[in-house]
């Protein structure tokens, strides 16, 4: 079968309001059709590759790329969360000792499948815990909901995964209760129009505590003579502070007996972590840091206030787990294909309309956490060149790539003007400005036909080979994990 040539020209056009550039250079081939698995063969239109041999080498090349990453090495979103963080983790934690979780709450939602394709939804539990070697750690800068805990744990072990021994819960962690949770929706509501579209999971409410120095510590459940005023005083101030938020002698005594009985059952997993990692990195054990949500949620560096309340870049894996900068080494930067949101917020190159419903289901693009639809849209590189400088990712991860295998053209959003054609250089801190940018997308040609079977970068259709390599070109960081599909498989090393 011969190959068709699409040639591309340089003329501008105009998609909803943005600029689009069509990539120039040669032509480039539309994939000769969809590939199909029989038996162990897998059949293409151009040739026919073993399927066991491709599988083999893949796994070789993964084993070195794996054993190549640092002795501290972390995981971490390129956008706004949703990226497949977990997936990753959970790929690499078969060659790790430990596996880390260093921000974030319950609002994390990282979905993973076991060699048999069971599907995981974890929360605060990282996603090393499917590999029985691996001590998971939750640190001190996870704030713990201990129900949604304890509710983990019980479906894990109901599924067979062991817990016993495999988790330690940092004592310096903070405790977020049911009430931060009321707290979070009452406040969403006065936010009325302006509302940042939380998870509602009472995250915020807790870290607030927390910087206000009237939090309560995991180490607190060790003294349960104290325990009962702290959690008056917070209590107090919720209810001074919120009308709607109800509050009593009975709800306090209701949930001191409860916390009671949750400080019998979290003991044994209550430890310094602090001290179990730095001896662990002196003991030359290979750490893996999870991070949860993404750099683009950054209460820092993210669309301020559309973020959420604790740093997921590079600098919240120091604070949130006690480790030295020094001894962090590489850092994978995991990004989809395109781009995703959950919430309100600026999102310069969104899909409005149809064409982003779209996607949105081809890529079942629904919050783990909420449920939520995800807005969808291009990938933007400016975006992720932007979470490349603060985190000074080593690589890439780029997932989902197999969600853009039926379009005809793929759009990348290359470059930002103001609406006077100023150039934007960077990704600007000014909502307003970032609301009313033009976006220039170049067009890349797609591939048209699944790719979910593939597991060799050279096997892929040459368009979708180009479309990784210019997001490396534009970005400046090597892509060295492609997901193709969602089991734990899917992954291409290159």
């Amino acid at each position: 079968m011969k190959s068709c040539a699409m040639q591309l020209d340089s003329n501008l056009i105009s998609i909803n309001g943005g600029l689009v550039y069509k990539s120039d250079g040669a032509s480039l081939c539309r994939p000769f059709g969809v590939c199909r698995k029989f038996r162990r063969i897998v059949e293409c239109s151009v040739k026919s590759v073993d399927s066991v041999a491709v599988s083999q080498q893949n796994h070789r090349k993964g084993l070195s790329r794996i054993d190549g990453l640092s002795q501290v090495s972390g995981v971490l979103g390129s956008q706004w969360g949703d990226e497949g963080k977990g997936k990753l983790v959970d790929v690499l934690a078969q060659h790790f000792d430990i596996v880390a979780r260093c921000q974030g709450g319950s609002n994390a939602g990282h979905t993973i499948y076991n060699s048999e394709g069971k599907k995981f939804a974890l929360h605060l539990v990282p996603s090393g815990i499917l590999n029985d070697e691996t001590l998971c750690i939750i640190g001190n800068g996870v704030v713990v909901h201990l129900p949604g805990l304890f509710q983990e744990i019980e479906n894990l072990e109901s599924n067979g995964i062991s817990c016993k021994g495999r988790i330690l819960v940092s004592d310096r962690a903070h405790l977020l209760f049911d009430f931060h949770q009321v707290v979070d929706g009452i406040r969403e509501s006065e936010l009325a129009k302006s509302f940042i579209g939380t998870t509602k999971r009472g995250i915020g409410p807790c870290y607030s505590n927390k910087v206000t120095r009237n939090g309560i510590r995991v180490s607190d459940l060790l003294h349960m003579d104290t325990f009962p005023q702290k959690l008056e005083q917070i209590l107090m101030d919720a209810a001074s502070r919120f009308r709607d938020f109800n509050y009593g002698p009975e709800v306090l005594r209701e949930e001191v007996e409860r916390y009671k009985r949750f400080a019998e059952r979290l003991e044994p997993f209550i430890a310094d972590t602090v001290h179990v990692i730095n001896d662990s990195v002196s003991q030359n054990k290979k750490i893996l840091v999870e991070g949860g949500q993404a750099t683009m949620l950054d209460i820092d560096f993210g669309t301020y206030p559309f973020v959420t309340s604790s740093s997921p870049s590079a600098g919240g894996i120091c604070t949130g787990l006690g480790i030295a900068p020094r001894t962090l080494g590489d850092l994978i930067g995991v990004v989809k294909a395109y781009t995703t949101r959950v919430g309100s917020g600026p999102f310069p190159t969104e899909i409005l309309g149809k064409d982003g419903d779209l996607l949105r289901f081809a890529g079942q693009e629904f919050g783990t956490t909420t449920g939520r639809p995800r807005r969808c849209g291009w990938l933007d590189i400016v975006g992720l060149k932007y979470c490349c400088q603060i985190n000074g990712f080593s690589s890439l991860n780029l997932t989902k790539l197999d969600v853009l295998s039926n379009l005809p053209e793929i759009q990348l959003g290359i470059a930002y003007k103001d609406v006077d054609g100023t150039p934007i250089k960077s990704f600007p801190a000014d909502l307003r400005v970032l609301e009313r940018l033009k976006v220039e997308y170049e067009v890349l040609p797609g591939w048209q036909g699944d790719i979910s079977a593939i597991r060799d970068h050279a096997e892929l259709p040459q368009a979708a080979q180009r479309y990784v390599e210019r997001i490396e070109e534009l970005v400046g960081v090597p892509i060295h994990y492609i997901g193709v599909g969602p089991g734990r498989d899917a992954l291409i090393f290159r």
